[in-house]
């Protein structure tokens, strides 16, 4: 068996770009035989950057009920919430212990936010480099390397900006293993360069940074409205356009078979008006999404299911991070008296 896992930090509403690029293929891999998946809501993460209690919760209710709805077999797969798993602060102390400051001195989004801060005050003397820069900021590598050690993961799927992080997490728990024995493993850091990645309304990454996503769980009409958005070209019904440089096309791709996108692609050939182009997109999608729509409104109204959900899973979860943690805790000295 290969452990993978994945965390979602729970500060935003799912999108289809979500959907496409991790949420559908994660989910697909689940349920492969020789895959032990766990899945995480981020929520200690998630208070790094983000200070607004009613965002995190809602949050975390809305990407819960995502994941149920759209078919993940908890019965299967590790489906938790990282807060109910107090383990994984207890192991972040004691990676913290043994990690150097240095290490943490080189990971990007520090470094990123002093760069930003010497480029507002340039002149010497008058920068302050660690303007806005929190405890939970500098050091949340070691958050993260504990959630992977926590559970000894073969792979991590993630995006390219996290591989440093990844690379992070052995480093640390290399240093604790050469110091303690051998208790983690070398969790592989997985880039999936063949990810789905969908074009915004605007034809950039679909991003909630850029104000330009088009939520997973709107309803038929609002879903629709919001596939009309889409940037498009001047081009008039019967002129020719070219499949390989439109945004609706790009999004058609990552929900239409290999013989639908055949069509789809001699109907622009063919001079398809963008407007019906856009409604055979809107179709297909809501196509796919109506019946985890109805399950995810239920759930949204029944938020005892997921609940129920994520203690079980917290169970699950803990039942692998409290043996572990208690050897451990041995190996570094802290035991019982004799």
């Amino acid at each position: 068996m290969t452990t993978v896992l994945t965390g979602i930090t729970t500060t935003g509403t799912p999108h289809l770009g979500n959907y496409v690029g991790a949420i559908k293929p994660a989910i697909k891999k689940s349920k492969l035989d020789d895959i032990n998946s766990y899945f995480f809501l981020a929520d200690f993460h998630a208070l790094i950057k983000c200070w607004e209690p009613d965002r995190v919760a809602q949050s975390t209710k809305e990407i819960a009920a995502t994941w149920l709805a759209l078919g993940l077999d908890t019965d299967q797969a590790m489906f938790y919430r990282q807060s109910d798993i107090p383990e994984i602060p207890e192991l972040t102390w004691l990676l913290t212990c043994m990690t150097s400051k240095g290490l943490m001195n080189r990971a990007h989004a520090y470094k990123a936010q002093v760069a930003e801060n010497l480029a507002e005050n340039p002149e010497q003397g008058e920068a302050d480099p660690d303007k806005g820069v929190t405890m939970g900021l500098f050091s949340y590598p070691v958050l993260m390397a504990a959630d992977i050690l926590m559970f000894n993961a073969d792979e991590v799927p993630v995006g390219k900006d996290q591989t440093q992080h990844l690379e992070m997490a052995r480093d640390i728990g290399a240093r604790f293993n050469h110091h303690f024995g051998e208790h983690f493993k070398m969790p592989k850091t997985i880039v999936d360069d063949k990810v789905s990645i969908l074009p915004g309304l605007d034809g950039r990454k679909m991003s909630k940074s850029y104000n330009n996503t088009i939520p997973l769980w709107l309803p038929e009409k609002k879903l629709r409205k919001h596939i009309m958005k889409i940037k498009t070209n001047l081009l008039e019904p019967g002129e020719p356009k070219d499949p390989n440089d439109s945004f609706v096309f790009d999004i058609y791709k990552a929900f239409a078979t290999e013989s639908q996108v055949n069509e789809m692609r001699t109907a622009f050939e063919n001079g398809i008006a963008w407007g019906e182009a856009k409604q055979q997109l809107f179709e297909m999608i809501n196509t796919e999404l109506s019946g985890p729509r109805e399950k995810y409104n239920e759930l949204m109204e029944n938020p005892d299911i997921i609940e129920k959900e994520l203690i079980k899973g917290a169970e699950k979860a803990r039942a692998y991070a409290t043996p572990l943690l208690a050897k451990l805790k041995q190996a570094v000295g802290i035991r019982p008296i004799k």
